[in-house]
This record gives C-alpha cells, structure tokens and sequence, in this order.
C-alpha cells in the first residue's frame, strides 16, 4: 500500500510539472473593440492545435502584466474556447468561460501561459497598437493559420465574415467565435451553390451545400440561419457524398422548435471504427420558398455550432454564406434632389420631386464616418430636415461636407438610392457643447472622448470636429484655434 501510495504521489507530482509544448494552445481571436451592441462587450477564442483535449485549469492570460485572467475547463483537440466578458457578449453561443476582460483599444500585450507557468503563446509582445481588428466596424483581429505559434504581425488579419454568431442586442458580429477565422486558408471549405441569387415572390428554389478539399470526413452538423419574412423552409435530401464506398450514414433534420428561420442538420456514417471520406462533393440539398417582397433579401448562413467531424475529432474548415434577393430594385427613384441650410444653425434641409409613379414614403440615409450609410427616418412628405433632435442625425460641424441618400419606396419597391452633398457653414467649428462659445466646457467633453473611435461608447460624434472617425489631437487643435470665439 505504501508502494502505491508513493506511486501515485510521484504519478501527480510529474502531472503536475507537466509542460505543454509552445503553440499547443493559441490565443486565436481577439474582439478589443467589442461588439456593435456594446464597446464593452470583449471576446477572446483560443485554439488548440493538438488531437487531444486539454485542461485549462489553472492557465492564465496576462494582459501587459498586469491583469490575469484565471482559465478553467477543458478544450477539445482542434477545438476552440470562447471567453466573454459577459454571457451577453456573444448572446447566441454558450461562454467557456466568463471572465471581466479590459483590453485597451490602443493596444496590449497577451500572453498565454499553462499552470506550470510556461509561455504557450505570446501576442502583440511589444505591447503597441494591436496589429488588426477596427475599432470603428468592430471587427476581431484573427489569426491567419493557428499552426503558427510566432508572434508575427504577418500572422493576423482584420476579421471580413460573420459565423452567425450576434451581439447582446442581435446585431451581426464581425469575426468568428467558435469556429474557423474568415481569413484561415488551410482545412476545408463549405460553400452554398446554387444556379441564381435572384428569384422573385413565390418562387421556389434549390441550394446545394457542397464541401471542398476535406480530408477523413465521418460526420456533420450544421444550423442554417435565414429571414423568414423572406424564405420559407420547404425540404431537405441527402446527397452521395458522405456515403463514399457505399457506406450507410444517419441523415436527419429539423427546424429548430418548428419554428421557420433556423435549420438543424446532422449526418454520420454508420461504420465502426470510425472512417471518413475524402475530397470534394455535395453533403445535401436545400429547397426555399420565396414569400418576401421584392426589394428585400435574407443571406442564408451557418451559425456558430456548426461542425465538420473526421474519425477523431472536429476539422478546421471554413463556411461561408448565401444571399437570396427577391426580385428587381426599382429604378423609379425622385429626381430634383438639392440640399442647403436650414432656417436653424446646425441644420440641414433636403428637398425633391417625387417619381412619376408617385412613392408611399422616402426614406433618407447619411453618411457616417465609416463609409457606411444609415437611415436617419421616413417621410411622406418630398422634404427633410437634419438636425439636433433627429434620432440618429445632428450633430452637424460647420464646414464639413455630409453626403445623404434618398430611397423611395412604393408597395414595398425601393428605389435605387438618390445621393446628395452639403455643408453647413454657420456655427462654431470647436463648440462641440452647443453653447454659443468655444471654451473650457468644450475642452472638458473633448478630453471625455480623447482616443475613441466611431462605435466606441464614449465617442462623442461633436467633438469630432474633421468628422474623420477618431478623436485626437486633430480636433483638440480645432478648438485651440477658436478657443474664446463667441457667436
């Protein structure tokens, strides 16, 4: 008994001081900016690259030294590990892990180490400005190819794809939590193919899912997300190609709690021990029906759980999506559109003719620091104004060019998109509080913001004064320059 005992003592002691090999875990997927719900709301996935799970118990993530996140829990072999600020963060995929995460936008350092306290991965070492991710569109900084543990900036991209997976408010994360980056070359792919992306109201259709350069495939699980208000689920059919040497498989599928808009599928091959097949072929087909109205369209994605299996474990594969639009854009659209200042400082005014064929409503859209364009609100009439008070529009700074878009919209019809520009030149460039002066007030707001970007919680859209998307020193020497001018 005394010989076991030391036996097992010594057998804990060599687990103990165990040291995992260095690039055994990456830290795989860096959210610093947060998600389009909630700046706060950071995300880091790790990946393991080896065939076997592994205990994370007691690893931890040091943040420039000096925060240190505690992990525990298993990752799976060739499987990811999300950790969440808060289990709203990535509100349609279980957490590994809730840990308060405080990642500087301006940059740090992470480093991963086991529960010896062995360096496994290092990235951003220098601790500067992160190598990618936006901090504008709030898109993760990814790892390119898991397998490369250097910490290299040539080794992360800019995530350019969303899994699926949805911020806390349900809008669409830009990366790819718990499943393989938007930029990873390597592994296999799944793709959507079919003959058109184009079909009109009551229409049905086919999609096929096919998968390329697979290698060992034995099993699959897919959900397939779409709008219902503008596709209808209709069937599902196996194709050929899990059944390679005419082996039986378990094909089966189901919406999600009979309920149109997400689609559950499975598949395995019923052969024991375990074998896959190789290459590239169908897995099944899809059949839709199109019950929106034209002008509108669904993308048909894989969401977040969705999985590709060989014999032993999951593969790394990449999934990407379908667009399904219903019907021509009308060309229809108002003429005549002219843009100038409104009777009010800080406003703008947006007058136009309506189509010969009349419109039921307009819609109105401006341009945001990003590029992007968003809807500033509807109206019957063939004018609008922009201006304090409007949800999602003010916050005009004399001397900057605005671009806006008018779309008219009849019987459920959109136009094409009708562009204007204008610039406000009354005001005070630096009077970002609206007081009539440039002073210390605007200093104090200015100073509040310093270092945010566009999307960030506490960017303030009037102290941007060269409307460029960041709040710097740019705009602080905007208010020196007219610092005491009083309108």
């Amino acid at each position: 008994m005394v010989l076991v005992s030391l036996a097992l003592q010594n057998f804990a002691i060599k687990m103990e001081a165990y040291a995992f090999n260095a690039g055994s875990v990456v830290i795989n997927e860096i959210a610093w900016a947060g998600t389009a719900d909630y700046s706060n709301d950071e995300w880091i996935e790790l990946y393991n690259s080896t065939s076997q799970a592994i205990d994370l118990t007691g690893w931890v993530i040091s943040d420039d030294g000096v925060d240190s996140y505690t992990l525990s829990g298993n990752i799976a072999a060739h499987g990811y590990f999300l950790i969440e600020d808060t289990e709203e963060t990535v509100n349609n995929l279980t957490a590994n892990a809730i840990i308060g995460l405080s990642l500087a936008n301006a940059g740090d350092s992470l480093i991963l180490k086991d529960n010896a306290g062995n360096v496994i991965d290092t990235v951003n070492g220098s601790g500067g400005a992160w190598y990618f991710g936006d901090g504008t569109s709030k898109a993760s900084m990814e790892r390119i190819d898991p397998l490369v543990a250097t910490d290299s900036a040539n080794n992360w991209a800019t995530s350019t794809k969303n899994n699926g997976s949805a911020g806390r408010n349900g809008s669409a994360i830009l990366g790819t939590p718990g499943s393989a980056n938007s930029s990873f070359s390597g592994g296999a792919e799944v793709n959507f193919m079919s003959s058109s992306t184009s079909f009109n109201t009551g229409d049905n259709f086919t999609v096929n899912v096919n998968v390329e350069k697979v290698t060992d495939l034995y099993a699959y699980g897919f959900e397939v997300k779409y709008d219902p208000t503008v596709l209808n689920f209709i069937s599902a059919s196996e194709k050929d190609f899990l059944k390679g040497g005419n082996t039986s498989t378990s094909f089966d599928y189901a919406l999600e709690n009979d309920q149109e808009g997400v689609l559950v599928i499975g598949n395995a091959r019923l052969i024991n021990p375990p074998d896959g097949v190789d290459g590239t072929g169908d897995l099944f087909s899809l059949q839709f029906k199109v019950v929106g109205l034209n002008g509108k369209s669904s993308p048909i994605n894989f969401g977040p759980t969705s999985f590709l299996a060989d014999s032993t474990t999951d593969i790394p594969v990449q999934m990407n999506g379908f667009n399904v639009s219903v019907g021509e854009i009308s060309s229809g659209g108002v003429s005549n559109l002219t843009a100038d200042e409104g009777l009010e400082r800080y406003s703008l005014k947006l007058v136009w003719t309506a189509p010969v064929d009349g419109a039921d409503k307009y819609i109105v859209k401006k341009k945001l620091p990003n590029g992007t364009y968003v809807s500033l609100g509807e109206s019957t009439a063939n004018s609008f104004v922009d201006k304090d008070g409007v949800t999602g529009g003010g916050n005009i700074i004399p001397n900057i060019e605005y671009n806006y878009q008018v779309v008219a919209s009849k019987n459920g019809v959109l136009s094409s998109p009708v562009t204007v520009a204008v610039t406000e030149t009354r005001g005070l460039i630096g009077d970002n509080n609206r007081s009539g002066r440039v002073d210390g007030r605007d200093i104090e707001k200015l100073a509040r913001a310093y270092g945010s970007a566009f999307g960030d919680e506490e960017y303030n859209p009037l102290a941007d004064t060269n409307f460029d998307g960041v709040i710097d020193g740019s705009d602080l020497i905007d208010i020196g320059a007219n610092f005491g001018k009083k309108i």
